[in-house]
């Protein structure tokens, strides 16, 4: 199976894409797998597994840890928002590649930085096996002066062809299971800080409903998944995996489903994000579009494996629950009706 520019729908993307779609013809070895939108391309090496490829960076997160003076964390973010999209195709992410931007160099500071790096690692269990460390003053202006820095990284991972993940197995009547995050991960950060710099809450502040500073609960880290993918993975007969990054559930329209999602039943939502909504004035249907509100990733399996995925996060240390149902709406329209709310969103 090889994807050419036509089948990645290179017809109808922005102009910028299009142009690299045309690239998708320039090497014999080495095609892409899948075209444009899912969490990770996948690359035909012409054997017998396939290497997945995903690049992120922690965005705006990086302003709250100039802010905070607390370096040791961006790592993580950084390599569990990369590696939490490998395992969405199906792939075991093996080694990443960072890029690490800085204002100036100092050596205590970029330190600190590899401190999280390599526990990120460990936690997704790969290596880090080269990368970039560039100084562009020019370029970068942060939150505190000298201090600017932008970390993103790209992952690499393993897949037997014949066990890509699209979605494109999701059938009506298959369960939605979702699986705890850590708090507001490392999407939706300069609406956070945009709504407390407005309602005048400093970084340092201590918030009751968290038991800790404000900055403490932005820079918690982003909870690594790996584990219980590959778990999910070895286990069950999972149709579809899905990282809940920003945009929260309407993300589900990114599998190549020919089905929709009903969503009955909604994590507890941590405090975070009840009191970005109160300060914010926001509705839930905005919230629930924005961020993930308590389930930072999701599986689909067939109804019958639902109980044993709700297990298998269990033994991972991260709780679950089943979120929902596959329909057969053929927009791959996505309705939560829990708790009053009613958010609809159909592909796009």
């Amino acid at each position: 199976m090889t994807t050419s520019p036509g089948d990645a729908g290179a017809d109808t993307l922005p102009e910028g894409l299009q142009l690299l779609a045309e690239t998708f013809s320039f090497s014999e070895r080495g095609r892409p797998l899948l075209g444009f939108g899912h969490y990770a391309t996948v690359i035909d090496m012409g054997g017998p597994q396939a290497l997945a490829l995903a690049t992120d960076t922690i965005g705006t997160k990086a302003l709250v840890a100039q802010a905070v003076g607390k370096y040791d964390t961006a790592g993580i973010d950084c390599v569990a928002m990369n590696a939490n999209d490998i395992v969405c195709v199906g792939a075991e992410p093996v080694s990443m590649v960072d890029c690490v931007l800085v204002e100036e160099m100092e050596e205590a500071f970029l330190a600190e930085i590899a401190v999280g790096l390599r526990e990120g690692a460990r936690r997704a269990r790969i290596s880090i096996a080269g990368g970039e460390t560039a100084r562009v003053p020019e370029m970068l202006r942060g939150a505190v002066p000298g201090r600017a820095f932008d970390l993103g990284g790209t992952c690499a991972g393993l897949v037997e062809p014949d066990r890509i993940l699209t979605g494109a197995a999701v059938v009506p009547g298959d369960a939605l299971v979702g699986f705890a995050s850590s708090g507001i991960h490392s999407n939706g950060l300069t609406l956070a800080r945009r709504t407390f710099r407005d309602a005048g809450w400093e970084l340092g502040r201590h918030v009751e409903e968290f038991g800790r500073t404000l900055g403490e609960e932005l820079l918690e880290p982003t909870a690594m998944y790996v584990d219980l993918a590959m778990a999910l993975l070895r286990e069950l007969d999972v149709r579809a995996l899905f990282h809940v990054t920003g945009g929260g559930f309407l993300n589900l329209r990114r599998l190549e489903a020919e089905a929709g999602f009903d969503i009955e039943t909604l994590p507890p939502v941590p405090a975070i994000f009840m009191v970005i909504q109160r300060l914010a004035g926001l509705d839930d249907a905005t919230m629930y579009a924005e961020y993930n509100m308590g389930a930072g990733f999701c599986a689909v399996v067939p109804e019958a494996e639902a109980e044993r995925a709700l297990a298998l996060g269990e033994a991972c240390g991260i709780a679950g629950w089943r979120l929902g149902t596959a329909t057969a709406s053929a927009g791959r329209e996505v309705t939560i009706h829990a708790d009053g709310i009613a958010l609809r969103g159909g592909a796009e």
